[in-house]
């Protein structure tokens, strides 16, 4: 496992690294999403590759349309693709797992496009 000083690295990339948004009932990666995960992955692949043990999770989350069944889906997919494609950029796949809280855990309580809009992501976390 990573020491201290390290974890504090991860960590600190992982908070550059933005949420991936997406479109209302959907689960594909828009553009932007992309570029968000992109930014510092290539580095924090290169730290995680050297602990094999250390684990990533990348939680998929839904806005609170939709019934908790298919939000809990829904969200699943979106963490997926997102670790999908983080896999694709080079990050080890064994060390990434996912997780959906569909419409729980939300970021914004408003009932409005703007506020739903900042639920429907993908998020990186260290895995607990």
């Amino acid at each position: 496992m990573p020491d201290a000083a390290t974890k504090l690295q991860i960590q600190e990339l992982l908070n550059k690294i933005q949420d991936a948004y997406f479109d209302f009932a959907r689960h594909t990666l828009r553009p932007d999403a992309e570029t968000a995960l992109r930014a510092n992955s290539k580095t924090l692949s290169e730290i995680i590759q050297q602990y094999p043990d250390f684990r990533l999770t990348v939680e998929g989350y839904c806005d609170e349309r939709g019934s908790d069944e298919f939000n809990m889906a829904l969200g699943d997919a979106r963490a997926k693709q997102a670790k999908d494609y983080l896999v694709s950029l080079g990050l080890p796949g064994g060390q990434l797992k996912t997780v959906s809280y569909g419409k729980e855990k939300q970021v914004c309580t408003e009932h409005d496009e703007d506020c739903w809009q900042k639920n429907r992501r993908a998020h990186l976390t260290q895995a607990q």
